[in-house]
């Protein structure tokens, strides 16, 4: 072989060598990039979102089906005296399931869940129940918050455990958001093995298992007045808006009493007024607002949005709500 013949020889495997290290890396990258739609870089840098619970109010679901508004029914006209009944108990109890009705925020939850991954696209969207936060399925195993938010309805009827967990959750930091009036006004104890609640106090009862008699109407009333903001106002009342871009109707909801509202920051106030009996009407404050608890903070929307979810101008405000107050 010649000398000529053999330098070609060389020249050819070092510019082979040279492909196979440097270019056919990048052809092969560049190969499955464009073939690869699945790929990270198309999709941008990963943005971490909230993590978020929606509870569903199953005990008061399990409340309001044919069994304690019976009983209120039958002994509404007993006098608010120590006088124990013993019939009808079979009424304070009631078996839980995992359904909602018109009573336990049933709109709310049929159309919350998809219409948050839809406006935080990065959130990871947890559905829950009653039993679950009474388990203490919000926290890790050390104690910690499992979730950024928790969202509540109708948590009318709580136990005493779910109660301390939820109060818990925002102490160590986490956000609270209260959909609808009337929560945390009766406490039920749950047994875990019959899927059952049973009375307990509130509500006007108040149950040992043996007998009931009349008690207080609502439970914590000074607590859940301390680290919540405010407390149940009525039902049968005659209440007015002067401040109402949703056509809300008067249903359950919260007020702040004038004691108490410093500690609120007031995010939308309904200018609502209250007519008693043969009394002219009288301002209260109800209002939509964040309050601040230890680590963690409180938003209420202060009416019931249940009845609300149809419409439009409430859906933009509850939106820029979630927005602002799911940030991680």
């Amino acid at each position: 072989m010649n000398k000529f013949v053999l330098t070609f020889i060389v020249m050819i495997s070092a510019a082979s060598l040279i492909i196979a290290i440097l270019i056919l890396p990048y052809l092969s990258r560049t190969f499955f990039l464009l073939n690869n739609k699945s790929n990270f870089i198309s999709r941008g840098p990963f943005v971490k979102g909230p993590s978020i619970a929606l509870i569903r109010p199953t005990f008061t679901g399990a409340a309001y089906h044919k069994s304690f508004y019976k009983f209120y029914f039958i002994y509404v006209s007993l006098p608010h005296v120590r006088k124990n009944v013993t019939t009808d108990l079979n009424l304070l109890s009631s078996k839980v399931t995992n359904q909602t009705t018109k009573s336990s925020s049933n709109y709310t939850f049929n159309y919350l869940p998809g219409h948050l991954k839809k406006i935080l696209p990065n959130s990871n969207i947890h559905v829950l129940t009653d039993a679950d936060a009474d388990y203490g399925s919000i926290f890790f195993k050390n104690g910690t918050n499992k979730y950024d938010v928790v969202i509540l309805g109708h948590q009318e009827y709580e136990t005493q455990r779910e109660y301390d967990n939820l109060k818990r959750f925002v102490a160590n930091g986490g956000t609270m958001i209260l959909l609808d009036g009337n929560v945390f006004y009766a406490q039920v104890k749950y047994n875990s093995k019959t899927h059952t609640i049973t009375l307990v106090k509130g509500h006007g009862w108040a149950f040992n298992g043996k007998s009931a008699w009349r008690s207080v109407g609502e439970r914590w009333p000074n607590e859940t007045l301390q680290w919540v903001g405010s407390n149940y106002l009525c039902y049968s009342c005659n209440v007015t808006f002067g401040n109402n871009p949703f056509n809300y109707k008067h249903h359950e909801e919260q007020y702040v009493p004038p004691c108490c509202s410093t500690g609120d920051r007031i995010l939308w106030n309904y200018k609502a007024s209250i007519t008693k009996k043969d009394s002219k009407p009288e301002k209260i404050l109800i209002a939509t607002y964040e309050r601040n608890y230890k680590k963690g903070k409180v938003i209420a929307l202060g009416i019931y949005s249940d009845d609300l979810m149809t419409n439009k101008k409430f859906i933009n405000f509850l939106d820029s709500l979630l927005l602002r107050y799911t940030k991680v």
